[in-house]
């Protein structure tokens, strides 16, 4: 599969929703809001796969300062510092039609090089248990039951250090 990696467009918003939706249930998933806040504000931190045209999969998060996602997040991020911190990833899904052909992997592999490039300290996520084993055999490392009660579900901190890779 040729895959092109690129930085999220305003014109991208329709079809990521669309993404969005099909991957998180309905508390989970990122409103219309947040997503035009993530374009505008962190583009270099948010990474679209495509192929012909169509997006398969994306991965976004902020630049934070702490090694660990807060609900707050979810509602209002900043500006990307140019170096430093750590890089979060609020949202990784990949379309239906797409899943099982190692997109995610791609993505998360990319975020790995913005660390190197920009100097971040890490990669931190939250995720559901039953992906937690999927973001260890990426380097993650399960740090327990993080405090978030995004979407009202229960979610694990995973961290990969850049000193880890």
């Amino acid at each position: 599969m040729v895959l092109s990696l690129r930085n999220v467009q305003s014109s991208d918003l329709k079809q990521l929703i669309t993404i969005e939706n099909e991957g998180f249930s309905k508390e989970e998933a990122a409103t219309k809001e947040a997503f035009i806040e993530r374009i505008q504000l962190i583009p270099d931190t948010f990474i679209v796969a495509e192929k012909d045209g169509e997006i398969l999969g994306y991965i976004n998060g902020p630049i934070i300062n702490q090694p660990y996602i807060t609900d707050d997040l979810f509602e209002k991020i900043k500006l990307n510092p140019d170096k430093g911190g750590y890089q979060s990833i609020l949202g990784l899904a990949v379309s239906n039609n797409a899943r099982k052909q190692g997109i995610a992997k791609i993505l998360i592999e990319k975020m790995d090089e913005l660390v190197k490039v920009n100097e971040r300290i890490g990669i931190t996520l939250t995720c559901k248990q039953e992906l937690v084993s999927f973001y260890e055999k990426l380097g993650f490392v399960n740090h327990g039951l993080s405090d978030s009660k995004h979407g009202g579900v229960s979610w694990y901190n995973l961290v990969k250090l850049k000193s880890d890779y």
